[in-house]
């Protein structure tokens, strides 16, 4: 997954949504491609209300529920998907995240005070807009940008410290850049590392299903490294150190 992807949290009325709409119409009118994904934060919220078709047909037990209109389609999942599932719907150049905090990805914070900066200010922000920028221009040493009166720079400092999608694994599960996932992010947002550290990007072993790439620690890559080689290795026309390619099913629900 090649995305790059960023998140603009803050409080209620703190500006969020402005930030979205000013920062895609920058990114589109520089001819990127934008997708943009809304963190609703309301229990009661649904799309799918009680009597409609669509709800019938969820009611009846379908799983996935699909309505396609004249100008729309809208795919109903029965579940809150994670925010990675929900990129794997995306191909686009970047992908806003508005009110999404507990993913690894560069953050803008929008605020009415710093108090409000601070209570969500973490390795991951890089930027500060919001009703705050009226105030400020520079707090913790974090640009404050006013995105109704400098959206473009806003845009600048995106295109430069937003790196492609970092992968997100607990620390017990991959630290062989010398530091977890979201430490990384921090480091490569400070200057002092590149996205190019992580060890997944120079991974020897790819697993894709249904056509679609996982994401796999280095430890589990050794696990299906040596247990493809080890098998393989025993067939005629085995050749060390080349390159290995198995692919399961795909040509019928029988085979």
């Amino acid at each position: 997954m090649t995305i790059k992807v960023f998140a603009i949290i803050g409080i209620t009325r703190s500006g969020k949504t402005t930030v979205v709409e000013k920062v895609t119409g920058e990114l589109r009118r520089r001819r990127f491609s934008v997708g943009t994904v809304k963190d609703i934060h309301f229990e009661g919220f649904a799309i799918d209300t009680a009597g409609t078709n669509t709800d019938r047909h969820r009611q009846a037990g379908s799983q996935l529920v699909t309505a396609r209109g004249l100008k729309e389609t809208d795919i109903l999942f029965d579940r809150r998907l994670s925010v990675a599932e929900i990129l794997h719907f995306y191909d686009h150049d970047y992908v806003l995240l508005e009110g999404v905090e507990d993913f690894n990805v560069p953050k803008i914070i929008t605020a009415h005070s710093t108090a409000e900066v601070d209570e969500r200010l973490d390795d991951s922000v890089f930027a500060i807009s919001g009703k705050l920028a009226a105030q400020m221009s520079k707090y913790r040493g974090l640009p404050v940008i006013n995105v109704l009166t400098d959206t473009a720079a806003l845009v600048d400092l995106i295109l430069e410290k937003v790196p492609v999608l970092m992968p997100d694994f607990p620390p017990e599960c991959c630290t062989k850049c010398g530091m977890s996932c979201r430490e990384l992010l921090g480091a490569v947002l400070r200057g002092e590392r590149q996205r190019s550290d992580c060890v997944l990007d120079r991974s020897d072993v790819r697993l894709e299903i249904g056509g679609r790439e996982i994401t796999i620690v280095p430890f589990v890559q050794e696990v299906i490294k040596k247990t493809v080689v080890g098998l393989v290795s025993t067939l005629e026309g085995y050749k060390e150190h080349a390159t290995i390619n198995i692919s399961i099913g795909g040509r019928g629900k029988d085979d």
